[in-house]
């Protein structure tokens, strides 16, 4: 009881005392594996929009959404009324695969704002409720249809937690599946970036699909993120995409999108791939099609569509509360046009916070789309490479010419990136929270401090929210020995990890 009056309006001390109870029983009671309660140690009680109020009376910015699955952000009134709608009804709340007419609406909004070319020849298969779930649904069904078994996969991607998810992601092994380079402009596996970069990550993939003693046999399907989010939110270029899917196309591979973060509008558009104009075989989806509840679907092609009865199940793929909150969730975005807005607001926001990486030199990298941000933490005393700009001719010559001369990161004038700073970044993290803001980090090295707030944040709160990130990494680069951050030095120029 106790604590029950404290979190609704007891004194402070007796809010904090609860805070810190909830917190020291979560540790003792908890699996070592927790993540974001160790980064974000706050207990949240009440929440509204992009607002999120703690069990000790603080209130914070939240562009975490869940990882993305808050796309109307916290209670909206649509998801709560159609919550509301289903529980007053008496109708039941989990019915496995049977036929409702709340999995007809969902179906039929779902089916709705599918991509031209998927709509009208699609399935949709409910699977367990996270996306991890969904991976692996898309994995059992392009093998079945294919006949085949090897799956391909891009470096830094993150397809979930269970053990095919985890072969296709990538900072996991599996003979399964052959990892392919993703480009990037920034940190380009080849030292150039741009769209050289992304024309020779191409020709990797033709070269490994083509070439008989690549020791890769034609693959059941390809699985590639539109904007990698835990890879550090790097949006694949549209030429590229294009490339993959005639790739795919061209050999029978069928090619699956996961827009299991990117979509329901969080990049600009309502799904990532329409920013290329393909149409994948499969799209995995889970996080904001469920309105913030659990729910994972795959969609995909009916010519796929080889499974016997029984071939796939899950006991909570009938979730009736979140398939309303998620039809709810998807028509207010659509009807609203909160995509488009996405990409307005996600540019301003980009250019306001290139700023940032003008002024303070451990801003290395500023990126993202739409509402998916991402900026970059380096260490500016790492070594780099300063070649004179135009040397080297890579840009323009296509790939001729790759390795440069006296450089070891490309050859067109493009200099080295600084080392990636893990230590900074989670400095920054924290410096956000004590400034009232949530923010979550990702990347090769956890050195990217990620934004993905509500679509539903307004020019106000975003403005807050970028004053706040700016006001933490400029405390963090002025003193960053105050931050946590050791000053001591490797013999390579990188810093030592704290602690």
């Amino acid at each position: 009881m106790a604590v029950t009056e404290s979190v609704t309006g007891g004194t402070f001390g007796g809010a904090h005392a609860a805070h810190e109870g909830i917190l020291r029983r979560q540790s003792a009671r908890e699996s070592r594996a927790r993540t974001y309660a160790r980064a974000l140690p706050i207990v949240p009680v009440r929440a509204r929009g992009l607002t999120i109020e703690g069990a000790d009376g603080r209130r914070y910015l939240d562009c975490l959404s869940g990882a993305g699955t808050l796309a109307l952000g916290h209670n909206h009134p649509v998801v709560l009324e159609a919550i509301r709608k289903v529980l007053d009804s008496g109708a039941p709340l989990s019915v496995l695969d049977l036929a409702t007419p709340v999995k007809d609406a969902f179906t039929t909004e779902l089916f709705r704002t599918l991509p031209p070319g998927l709509a009208d020849r699609a399935r949709v298969q409910f699977c367990g409720p996270a996306g991890t779930d969904a991976v692996e649904a898309a994995f059992k069904l392009v093998r079945a249809a294919t006949g085949r078994t090897g799956i391909l996969a891009f470096t830094g991607a993150y397809h979930g937690m269970t053990t095919g998810a985890l072969a296709a992601s990538g900072g996991a092994g599996d003979v399964r599946v052959a990892r392919l380079p993703y480009p990037q402009d920034y940190r380009c596996p080849f030292g150039i970036g741009g769209p050289g970069g992304a024309e020779l990550a191409a020709r990797w993939t033709e070269s490994v699909l083509d070439d008989p003693k690549s020791g890769v046999p034609l693959p059941a399907g390809m699985i590639l993120e539109p904007v990698q989010g835990e890879g550090g939110v790097i949006p694949a270029p549209d030429d590229w995409l294009r490339r993959m899917r005639r790739l795919t196309a061209d050999r029978t591979i069928p090619l699956i999108a996961d827009e299991i973060q990117t979509g329901v509008g969080r990049t600009g558009a309502f799904w990532a791939v329409e920013h290329s104009g393909i149409t994948p075989d499969v799209m995995v989806l889970s996080k904001a099609i469920g309105g913030s509840l659990p729910l994972a679907v795959v969609v995909y092609r009916d010519d796929l569509d080889v499974w016997e009865p029984g071939a796939h199940a899950g006991t909570f793929r009938g979730n009736q509360l979140a398939m309303a909150a998620g039809t709810a969730t998807l028509a207010h975005v659509r009807e609203n046009c909160l995509a488009e807005r996405a990409g307005h607001l996600g540019s301003r926001m980009l250019s306001q916070l290139r700023l940032l990486q003008e002024e303070f030199a451990c801003v290395g990298d500023v990126r993202g789309r739409g509402l998916m941000i991402g900026v970059e933490l380096v260490d500016p005393e790492g070594e780099g490479c300063t070649r004179a700009a135009g040397e080297g001719g890579v840009r323009t010559a296509g790939v001729a010419g790759l390795a440069g001369e006296g450089c070891e990161w490309g050859g067109a004038g493009r200099p080295r990136p600084h080392p990636a700073a893990p230590e900074l970044a989670s400095a920054v993290q924290r410096a956000c929270l004590d400034r009232g803001l949530i923010v979550e980090l990702g990347g090769r090295h956890a050195g990217v401090v990620r934004l993905l707030p509500p679509l539903t944040i307004t020019d106000e709160q975003a403005t807050a929210v970028l004053d706040r990130l700016a006001d933490a990494v400029a405390a963090v680069a002025r003193d960053p020995a105050a931050h946590g951050v050791r000053q001591s030095r490797r013999p390579d120029g990188r810093k030592e990890p704290a602690g």
